[in-house]
């Protein structure tokens, strides 16, 4: 997504980070009881101001009675009742506003403890413009140690091409917990970080071509992707979209789109259970034309999902037109993880 934080170097170039740093958390209480605890409970003020921290700020919102859903000037955030989302792209700072956060959780939410936390990127494009803790991965990773004892980080893919790095909470089992967390909900996301997209696609998401949001939605058939969501768009001046969409369940939907031909990017998110994993991928590709790709497919065990990462094991190709180069497996605390890396054919 372009915004107005594009930089300009040189006088002349202009370039922005569409890769977005992805921020998740799970909360819980050390009692095991939290009736009455809800991360929505954080006033907005108190929102606003984490939000100039990490360097961003809320442009738009819509809510239900199962999730709350921010548009920001870079990406997105999620809340619900014990689940804290953050996407931000650009040079935003998002671990900065970590422990401001947690402070704010126990204050206002009821939650005094993280119960599963996790931290993912792609490689940037422009490493050099970041700002410090994000320049490298071993600064993020650095801070993260620093305030979770039992983190262990990851690379998966290439690390002298495309990559996805990834930090989450993977402690050592424990013979006895003091109290029993609450039941696990059923939970599973699936992402796709694309690249190299088709221009044509990509002129869309410019208020040369689209006067609005709702006119590049419907245009592009990014409501078609998953029907009959709320959707809350934002079209940039003069490029660059964002949008969040939420289902009366309490799922949700986001997208966001850095349009320019030298560095376009397009991330998609959601956490809707899927009959068929292959055929939403399909969907988006069809929709955005990448000439390369990275899915990622976290589920839990109790997710009516997980048996159907077994589709994105057996896609070594994908409607003829691209080549996966890289598939990998990881299990963690409570959570399994698909990630794999494809590219378009030659011409």
């Amino acid at each position: 997504m372009a915004s107005d934080e594009t930089i300009v170097n040189n006088g002349s170039e202009q370039y922005f980070e569409g890769v977005e740093k992805l921020l998740e958390i799970w909360f819980t209480t050390s009692d095991g009881d939290d009736k009455y605890a809800d991360l929505r409970n954080i006033p907005r003020s108190k929102l606003e101001s984490l939000m100039k921290i990490v360097r961003c700020e809320i442009i738009s919102f819509v809510q239900n009675d199962q999730i709350d859903a921010y548009v920001l000037s870079e990406s997105s955030m999620f809340i619900s009742k014990r689940r804290f989302i953050l996407k931000t792209c650009g040079t935003t700072t998002p671990l900065l506003c970590l422990e401001p956060l947690l402070l704010l959780t126990e204050k206002y939410a009821g939650f005094n403890e993280v119960e599963d936390l996790f931290y993912s990127r792609k490689n940037y494009k422009r490493p050099e413009l970041q700002v410090t803790p994000h320049k490298h991965f071993d600064q993020e990773v650095a801070l993260l140690d620093a305030i979770f004892p039992d983190g262990a980080a990851y690379c998966l893919g290439a690390v002298n091409r495309d990559c996805w790095y990834l930090y989450t909470l993977n402690p050592l089992p424990q013979r006895k917990r003091r109290v029993a967390l609450p039941s696990t909900e059923p939970d599973q996301t699936l992402e796709i970080l694309m690249t190299d997209l088709d221009p044509e696609v990509m002129a869309i998401f410019t208020k040369e071509e689209c006067l609005n949001a709702t006119e590049a939605t419907k245009k592009s058939g990014i409501d078609k992707i998953i029907p009959n969501m709320v959707i809350d768009g934002f079209l940039f001046d003069p490029c660059g979209y964002s949008m969040n969409g939420v289902t009366k369940n309490g799922c949700y939907m986001t997208i966001h789109i850095t349009p320019e031909p030298d560095f376009s990017y397009v991330s998609f998110e959601t956490n809707i259970p899927s009959s068929s994993i292959k055929d939403t991928i399909g969907k988006v590709l069809e929709t955005f034309l990448p000439g390369k790709f990275t899915v990622t497919v976290f589920t839990n065990q109790d997710s009516p999902s997980k048996n159907n990462t077994k589709e994105v094991l057996e896609l070594h190709q994908i409607a003829n037109k691209y080549n996966r180069r890289d598939v990998q497996q990881c299990s963690f605390k409570n959570y399994d993880l698909l990630y794999a890396f494809y590219t378009k054919f030659p011409s």
